[in-house]
């Protein structure tokens, strides 16, 4: 997941250092999420009835490869391609990792999930800080990735990680072979998935979290420099007390919440999320406040996908791999949508409008999980028993 976090942050680190135009940035991005958005749905199916740690060796072979020829040439349309094998690399890793996780820890799946996606934003805050403030060479960045990538694919395809251990139990004749479970069909997965209106409410909650997470990144150095008077440095340690906060919230409250608590602790940090994301906006404080606000914002914003996709895979044990892979079909679409939402905003309406738009996703998830709550907090309640 390290990984996936330099591949989804490569482009912005890079772009400079490559030459390329807005016009290239957009479409290179575009390409990425494609292939994430496609990947990460079949991977996380395939996790349900293929060996996950052979997914991961195809993954990390394609990420390795991507990584190792990305502008290696200068065509264009050649390093598009190459993008787009990117976004699929990353997306196996995002597919495949979790379900892999919750099926070796069980009991503590929501912590391990949060864990997971604090490598993401390790992942993305290292290339940054390779390439940006080093000043390092990004080629040899990419060719360095691509060489522990391969390895980490060696790895998995010698990988047989042992099946979690069975109670004992008093000694009985073998039930007969045809009694075992097999796997769900592909079509059978998604029926159960639609019968309920419980993963298309986790699906937009997914949506607002990507939103919040990806929208505050993109505007917050513009509003700190327009609207508070920071200079270029105050508002990037802005930035980096962000990410901090949710760096640190990603691993304390993975440690803290059980999976019985997730549903109350996603509405209350969807809740803090629009108190402070308001605050932040729209009440002028002093220069001194607005770090460690900015940190509680991050705090706030830190669990909210890991538990939304830890929700995912409690809720549907049989096919986890596929009801997590749905749910981050959240991270292309809300990592489009919302920016899009955010850019017309501010040229059609106001910059003030734009940042409006991040409190009102916190308080609609609010809205949105409070009405099936009760529900969903009875059933993963009841997973904790087993």
């Amino acid at each position: 997941m390290f990984f996936l976090g330099i591949g989804a942050g490569v482009i912005g680190a890079a772009s400079r250092n490559i030459g390329l135009t807005p016009y290239q940035i957009g479409l290179l991005i575009a390409a990425q999420n494609v292939g994430f958005l496609l990947s990460v749905l079949v991977a996380g199916a395939l996790a349900d009835s293929y060996p996950k740690t052979r997914l991961l060796f195809f993954g990390s072979a394609i990420l390795a490869a991507a990584f190792f020829l990305f502008y290696r040439w200068e065509p264009f349309s050649l390093n598009l391609v190459l993008m787009l094998f990117v976004g699929v690399g990353i997306g196996s890793y995002e597919g495949v990792t979790d379900a892999l996780l919750l099926e070796l820890h069980p009991r503590r799946g929501s912590l391990y999930i949060n864990i997971n996606h604090l490598f993401v934003t390790a992942g993305a805050l290292a290339i940054a800080v390779y390439l940006l403030f080093l000043q390092m060479n990004w080629r040899s960045s990419l060719t360095q990735s691509a060489a522990v990538v391969a390895v980490l694919a060696v790895a998995f395809l010698l990988l047989r990680p042992a099946a979690p251990a069975a109670p004992a139990a008093p000694a009985a004749p073998a039930a007969p072979a045809t009694l075992v479970a097999e796997p769900p069909g592909l079509a059978e997965r998604f029926r159960v998935l639609r019968s309920g209106s419980v993963m298309g409410i986790l699906l937009v909650a997914a949506i607002c979290a990507i939103g919040l997470e990806y929208g505050m990144g993109g505007i917050l150095t513009t509003f700190l420099m327009e609207l508070r008077g920071f200079d270029q440095v105050t508002s990037k340690l802005g930035l980096i007390a962000l990410i901090g906060g949710t760096a640190a919230g990603r691993l304390l409250l993975g440690v803290l919440v059980r999976r019985e608590r997730l549903v109350p602790v996603l509405i209350v940090l969807f809740g803090a999320a629009a108190v402070f994301t308001g605050l932040l906006f729209f009440v002028p404080l002093p220069g001194g406040l607005i770090y460690p606000l900015l940190v509680l914002c991050g705090l706030s914003f830190s669990s909210l996908l890991p538990f939304t996709i830890a929700l995912a895979g409690l809720l549907h044990r049989e096919i986890a791999g596929t009801a997590m892979g749905v749910v981050k079909l959240a991270i292309p679409v809300g990592g489009i949508v919302v920016p899009v939402i955010i850019s017309l905003l501010s040229r059609y309406a106001s910059f003030n409008a734009a940042l409006g738009l991040l409190p009102v996703l916190g308080a609609l998830s609010c809205v949105v999980l409070a009405t099936v709550g009760r529900v969903v907090h009875e059933r993963v309640g009841a997973t904790a028993e087993e």
